[in-house]
Order: structure tokens, then C-alpha cells, then sequence
């Protein structure tokens, strides 16, 4: 009987610890998503700062990436920005003092709304920004409406600046073909190397070796991941500088060539396990027809176990999206669509782990590294479910 009641608290307890995981996994994914997905309902402006113009001027809203062309003064005339047929005047609030003395912006900056009402008066051609604390009953200008965080912006736009003044640019583009490159990179570095080391030790190296061997690559899966980025960095990066004649060596090539090592003992182990899996009566079945053994290994006993080889490589290139630290430290970690290996590039883990800590909890920069984390939760979720039906499948 008490053996009996001490099965029933076990399958209590295994059921209570699987539904408690369940749930705090449930929870991770709202609150990923929970900040990702209000970063596209805020406006690129810094908060508590108002974009003004005459109140003459016929300009109502205006999206994020055309104000920093604004002021990055890409656009001369307001035409170009769907206004009027006059040329465009930018005023900087610090150059304010240049045009007005101390007593006529107050010792507390006061008067601010009406230095810039007459500004505006003398100059209906200008847009400037403002804090909104110095709009008051004396501000006879008009405010521009700067128009919410758009998804189709976020994906195309080229420009990574979350702490631009006054308008931060959030263009993930870069860091999403940046990840993809360097993965890319990785598996066409690793997956040769891993599935040939993975037939000699399966189908070649003599058991007694083989014993010693595997462990020791499964090991190399223990190394923290940034021993191999300090690798790479002394070793690796000098190389790419030196062969290829650049004046700096941390690319997407460095970091390809670091996650393919890190990639590596995941696709020799799991591929190795498949090769193993294959039962000898194939491998005798082909022999007896006149097959050879390499042409036993090519077209019998790696075709047999391809579920587990696409299990490997689809395993290897999950490790290599979601590293952070070793990537970091070789890619130059810089904001920029590539061209080539040979570029620096900055991929989505890189990003969240330089810049999370020096957001702003709770603002825009900090919900927009929230909404890079949801992207690489959905690329890691693909390659699960794809696993997943790899493995399942009978062909």
C-alpha cells in the first residue's frame, strides 16, 4: 500500500515539475513578446520633445526615417517631403542661444515657446524641435505628428541608430543578413569537416580508438564560448588581416570560421550516432552485391541515414544563430548590409547583448532589442520544428 501511494506522489511530482516548465517557458515567450510587439506602437522621437513648424506650413506628419533625412538635411526644399515649394530651414535647440540672449529664454529656458514662435515668424521656412514642457499658451506654431514605428520600416531600413538625436532609426535589416551570412558561412565551413570526421570515426577507425575519440569531441562542446572568441581573436583575425591584405581582420569570415568550430561537435557527434544506427545487414547486403566499401558508405549507408545528418546540420546552424559572445569579439560589430565575408557585420545575439544594458528600461531602444530577440526566437523555433519533422519523417 505505501509503495503504492509513493508511485502516485512520483507521477504527482513528475507531472507537477513537467507543468511548472511548461508554464515559466509559456511565460519567457509572453513577456519577449509582450515588449517586442509594443515597440511598433511608439514614435522614434525622444521622449518629452516635440517636432514644430510655422503654423502656415502645410506639413501634418511625417515618418521617422524622412525626419532624420530632414535633419541630416538629405531634403532642401519642403516639396520633397510633400510640403510646399520653399527651401527647408533647420534649427538645433542648441543653437538657440546664437539668436537670443539669456534673459529672452529665462533663467529656466521659460521662454523658450516664445523665442521660438518668433523664430518660426521670421522664418516660416524652418523646422525645429522642442521640449514639450516649453509648449505653452505662448507657442503660436504648429506641432508635426511623427508617425509610429512602422513594421515594413523596421525591415528595410538600412540605418541602425537607436540613440540618434532627435530621431532614432531602428533598420534591423543589417543585423538579420548580417546572422544569416555568418551562419551561412559556418555550416559550409563545418558541415564537410563534421560529416567526413564522423565516417572515419563510424565506418573506418577501429573501435578502441574510437572510445577515446568521440568523447573528447563532445567536450569541445563544454568550452565556453568565449575562450573560442578570445581565439579567434588572437589567431584567427591576424590571419584574415594578414592573407587577405585588410586593414582590419574581425569579418564575417572570422566569425563563420569560429562558429563552424563550435558547430563542429554537434554535427560529428549526431552524425556518428546515425552512421552507427544504420544496421550492418545493409552494409552486408551491398558488400554481397559487388558494391565496394566506399561505395557502400556513399550510396548505401549515407543515404540511410540522412534524417539524422540533416538533424546535425540543422542542430549546428541553431548553434550558430543564437551565439552571442565568441561573435561579438570577431565580427567588428558593425551595422552595415555586407558585401562580402570579408566586411565587419553585426548579427541580432551580438546586438541585444552590447546594447541591452545600456538602454533605457522600459523605452524604445530597450523594446526595440525585445523585438530583435523575437525574431531570433522565431528562427530558432523554425529550426526546432524543422528538426522535428526531419526526424519523423520516414523518407
Amino acid at each position: 500500500m505505501i509503495k503504492k501511494y509513493f508511485e502516485k506522489l512520483q507521477i504527482a511530482l513528475l507531472a507537477i515539475s513537467s507543468m511548472i516548465t511548461t508554464v515559466t517557458i509559456f511565460l519567457i515567450v509572453i513577456f519577449l513578446f509582450s515588449y517586442g510587439i509594443k515597440f511598433f506602437t511608439n514614435s522614434s522621437i525622444e521622449k518629452g520633445y516635440d517636432i514644430v513648424v510655422h503654423e502656415s506650413n502645410p506639413i501634418q506628419k511625417l515618418s521617422p526615417v524622412i525626419l532624420q533625412q530632414i535633419f541630416d538635411q538629405e531634403y532642401t526644399f519642403w516639396h520633397e517631403v510633400g510640403g510646399n515649394q520653399d527651401s527647408l530651414e533647420i534649427l538645433h535647440f542648441e543653437d538657440l542661444p546664437n539668436y537670443y540672449t539669456e534673459e529672452q529664454m529665462g533663467a529656466e529656458f521659460e521662454l523658450v515657446g516664445a523665442c521660438i514662435t518668433d523664430y518660426l515668424s521670421k522664418h516660416p521656412n524652418a523646422i525645429t524641435i522642442i521640449p514639450s514642457i516649453n509648449i505653452n499658451s505662448s507657442f503660436k506654431g504648429k506641432i508635426v505628428e511623427v508617425a509610429s514605428i512602422k513594421f515594413a520600416d523596421v525591415f528595410t531600413t538600412q540605418k541602425w541608430f537607436p540613440t540618434s538625436k532627435p530621431i532614432a532609426l531602428f533598420g534591423i535589416l543589417p543585423m538579420i543578413i548580417g546572422t544569416l551570412l555568418v551562419s551561412f558561412g559556418a555550416i559550409v565551413l563545418a558541415l564537410p569537416f563534421g560529416i567526413a570526421c564522423a565516417i572515419y570515426m563510424a565506418e573506418i577507425m577501429k573501435s578502441k580508438w574510437r572510445k577515446y575519440l568521440k568523447p573528447t569531441i563532445e567536450l569541445l562542446a563544454g568550452i565556453p564560448s568565449v575562450v573560442y572568441g578570445f581565439f579567434g581573436l588572437v589567431v584567427i583575425v591576424p590571419i584574415i588581416k594578414n592573407v587577405f591584405h585588410l586593414e582590419v581582420g574581425e569579418t564575417a569570415l572570422a566569425g563563420s570560421i569560429i562558429l563552424a568550430i563550435m558547430a563542429l561537435p554537434t554535427i560529428i557527434t549526431i552524425t556518428e550516432d546515425a552512421i552507427q544506427n544504420v544496421p550492418n545487414s545493409v552494409r552486408e547486403a551491398s558488400l554481397s552485391l559487388g558494391a565496394s566499401k566506399w561505395q557502400t558508405i556513399l550510396y548505401v549507408v549515407l543515404p540511410f541515414a540522412k534524417n539524422g545528418i540533416i538533424t546535425a546540420t540543422v542542430l549546428g546552424i541553431g548553434r550558430a544563430i543564437g551565439e552571442t559572445m565568441a561573435v561579438l569579439m570577431v565580427t567588428g560589430n558593425s551595422a552595415i548590409i555586407p558585401n562580402s565575408f570579408l566586411q565587419p557585420v553585426r548579427t541580432i545575439p551580438a546586438t541585444i547583448a552590447a546594447e541591452l544594458g545600456e538602454a533605457p528600461f522600459g523605452g524604445t531602444h530597450f523594446q526595440a532589442l525585445f523585438t530583435l530577440g523575437c525574431i531570433l526566437f522565431l528562427f530558432s523555433m523554425g529550426i526546432n520544428l524543422y528538426v522535428n519533422y526531419t526526424s519523423r519523417s520516414k523518407n
